[in-house]
């Protein structure tokens, strides 16, 4: 079997507001949300100086994916806002393997632990 390079790309700690829950006390008020997410994209064989953007992928599309939602629209659990930010990465660019979001409800907090979930997906 032949090893390859992976290439991941992170964007960790974004702090997002986004209609999620289960509680009337949640249903209509945006939650705070750490979100954090890792791309597995195919790897190109080198990286030169001056190799161009369009063999990565641009870190923005991983931070647009987990901060931008349809006007509105209310997820009931996180794992669903977390499948929502894969999803978009998976259609936006063919390239991208693996994706893996965690997510920690910032509001149920109450000692600086981290409560929350981590979803994975590889394309098939």
């Amino acid at each position: 079997m032949i090893e390859r390079d992976t290439l991941e790309l992170e964007v960790h700690d974004l702090e997002v507001m986004v209609l999620t829950g289960i509680y009337s006390e949640e249903t209509h008020l945006p939650q705070p949300l750490r979100i954090s997410v890792t791309a597995e994209l195919d790897c190109a064989d080198r990286y030169a100086p001056d190799t161009p953007l369009a063999a990565s992928k641009n870190y923005l599309d991983l931070k647009r994916a987990a901060t931008i939602f349809p006007e509105g629209l209310h997820f009931t659990l996180i794992e669903a806002v977390a499948d929502h930010i894969i999803e978009t990465l998976f259609l936006q660019d063919k390239r991208v393997r693996r994706v893996a979001v965690k997510i920690v409800k910032l509001a149920i907090a109450e000692g600086g632990e981290a409560i929350g979930m981590t979803l994975t997906r590889s394309r098939p």
